[in-house]
């Protein structure tokens, strides 16, 4: 798998990758992958099932052993959200009590909770149900919450629209952008929904063993890229706001 080429970029860094490679036994799932992302920048991975999204974003917060140099911005905060929660939806447990136990891990206030599922737009009264009575959507708010608890300065979401109606997934990718605009943060996030990423997305970053490549969406979501990166005609729906 080549990498691409690692470009300076304009703004300051958030995060800069060189040549990264992690191996599980002798099997290498990212091999020499270079990247940055600006500060305050949406990044999305995306790429075939297998090619290595979810190691990367294991690497970055050092959950798995990586060859090669992962520097994040002096003073980087991270809030993750994998994209399987070992949690059981049917617990007796309120997303109260989701978000209190992260604020202790956290060492954040507890009378922040209201405060950030605002942010979020998650009413408290739906926040005080068990989780397993939220949709789809306000679970996912739900997260997102728990990951901004100890205001971080990077967001790193692993498929944030997972069991999200059509609706909803918009809806998602524009609080993304809200927050974003508002507080200055640095997004990465891997998805499957190309049409949301050439929206919302200000880099994309392709995994895949066939090829790698890095840019902005109108170059990379192209049918010719996406089939040398996927390996089959890939379809989605261009959103052009110019059309």
């Amino acid at each position: 798998m080549s990498s691409p080429p690692l470009q300076q970029p304009l703004h300051p860094v958030a995060l800069a990758v060189e040549h990264l490679s992690v191996s599980f036994g002798r099997t290498r799932v990212i091999a020499d992958l270079s990247f940055a992302v600006p500060a305050g920048k949406t990044m999305a991975i995306i790429g075939p099932n297998g090619s290595g999204k979810t190691v990367l974003f294991k690497a970055l917060i050092g959950a798995v052993r990586a060859e090669g140099t992962i520097r994040w911005a002096p003073g980087t905060a991270i809030g993750y959200v994998p994209q399987k929660l070992d949690i059981e939806r049917d617990l007796p447990l309120t997303g109260f009590d989701f978000l209190n136990a992260k604020a202790d891990i956290a060492a954040a206030p507890r009378d922040a909770i209201p405060q950030t599922l605002a942010r979020v737009d998650l009413p408290e009264a739906v926040a005080r149900q068990p989780i397993g009575t939220l949709s789809g959507g306000q679970f996912q708010r739900l997260l997102l919450a728990f990951a901004l608890m100890g205001r971080p300065s990077v967001l790193l979401f692993d498929e944030p629209t997972a069991g999200v109606d059509e609706p909803g997934e918009e809806g998602i990718y524009a609080l993304f952008r809200r927050l974003q605009k508002a507080e200055g943060l640095t997004l990465l996030l891997i998805s499957h929904e190309l049409s949301l990423v050439y929206r919302y997305a200000d880099t994309v970053l392709c995994l895949s063993r066939r090829h790698t490549c890095m840019g902005p969406p109108l170059e990379i979501l192209t049918p010719e890229r996406l089939q040398d990166v996927y390996g089959q005609p890939m379809k989605y729906h261009d959103h052009n706001d110019n059309a």
